[in-house]
């Protein structure tokens, strides 16, 4: 609608936590980005923050009785990775945390944990690329495990689980090997049998934590499990965890606009003769957001033509990341080519935006099997 803004389209609620959402960017994250980016520093204390503020808790039920809403976790992370994808990924990662202990059925584990994963007292992960890969036919299920009296004895390794820590937790899945059922459960990365490695360094995003896990004949207690059998739990679950990565994707184009203007102010001139200018993704951007808005609202759906729509939405979210970011190198030109410029870090950003589960590819191939 004619002169009617993103801001005036936002309702009371979400202004204000992308208020405080903002004010944590602007006064925390943006001096940290450089060390984030080059370092590989972790942002702990502004994923804390951001816990504070309830970026984590807009998607999940709340004591108070308000109603889940995704879109607004969406949104809170898109403001943050318009300034660093890094977090906005670490924020993924929490949020979906937080989205598996929204949905399981295991009351008590809910009770306990949705409360801190929701505000950042616990931080977690999501363990999940394996087992979706494994459901799309990609590459086999790596965890194993016996069924015991007291829960589940397991063993394999995962190559990259994203922000853990000693105190951290995360949701994965296994096959147990009695009757090829999957399981998925939370683990505790202070469990004894449970192992972290940090030995990979990353063309960029090296600030998320990302860890391998091995599990040397790991108790995983009944209490801890999110679901039994899984498949259904994840089928639940699919739509929020990928919709909510488009919350990086919309973030770091947004950035990208942004960086084009400001190259537009010393070197409009010659940058007006580039074919894809800031306002062709800026136009882009609020359809997205707007397919993705609506997404959001029924995020239980479980139509084969409503996955279509959540797929698509992401594999544009993707791609059109990719071109945002390289168009923004362009517009930048030698002056973005310099170590620590911002147009180059977009640039390496979008590539993982491309690349995390789902991959282009895997969405793709999942569009594909659903004709």
């Amino acid at each position: 609608m004619l002169g009617v803004t993103r801001e005036d389209r936002m309702d009371a609620p979400q202004a204000k936590l992308l208020d405080r959402v903002g004010g944590i960017v602007t006064s925390q994250l943006s001096p940290l980005v450089q060390r984030i980016d080059r370092e590989g520093h972790y942002p702990e204390s502004v994923l804390r923050r951001l816990g504070e503020a309830g970026a984590f808790a807009a998607h999940v039920s709340s004591d108070s009785g308000g109603a889940p809403n995704l879109f607004d976790a969406i949104a809170a992370m898109e403001r943050v990775g318009q300034e660093c994808l890094s977090t906005a990924f670490c924020m993924w990662c929490q949020d979906t945390f937080a989205w598996y202990l929204e949905n399981t059925p295991n009351q008590a584990l809910q009770r306990a944990l949705l409360p801190l994963a929701a505000s950042g007292r616990v931080l977690g992960g999501t363990g999940l690329s394996n087992p979706m890969k494994a459901l799309a036919r990609i590459e086999p299920l790596r965890l194993k495990a016996v069924e015991v009296g007291e829960g589940f004895v397991l063993n394999g390794s995962l190559p990259w689980v994203s922000n853990l820590g000693a105190s951290h937790q995360f949701g994965t899945a296994f096959l147990v090997q009695a009757d090829g059922r999957m399981v998925m459960a939370l683990i505790d990365c202070a469990l004894d049998g449970v192992q972290l490695g940090e030995n990979a360094r990353f063309l960029a995003l090296d600030g998320t934590r990302t860890c391998s896990v091995t599990f040397r004949d790991a108790l995983i207690p009944r209490s801890a499990v999110l679901a039994d059998p899984a498949l259904p739990f994840i089928a639940r679950i699919k739509a929020g965890f990928v919709l909510l990565q488009c919350g990086m994707a919309l973030g770091l184009i947004r950035g990208c606009v942004a960086l084009m203007r400001r190259c537009d102010e010393s070197g409009g001139d010659s940058n007006r003769f580039l074919e894809e200018r800031p306002e062709t993704f800026a136009a882009a951007l609020e359809r997205m957001r707007a397919e993705v808005a609506e997404l959001s609202a029924t995020p239980y759906d479980d139509s084969s033509e409503y996955m279509r729509r959540v797929l698509r939405a992401r594999l544009d979210a993707s791609e059109w990341s990719l071109r945002a970011a390289q168009a923004a190198m362009l517009h930048a030109g030698a002056r973005g080519y310099v170590a620590g410029a911002p147009a180059q870090r977009r640039l390496r950003e979008s590539y993982f935006i491309a690349i995390v589960t789902p991959a282009t590819k895997h969405l793709r191939r999942e569009l594909a099997a659903l004709g």
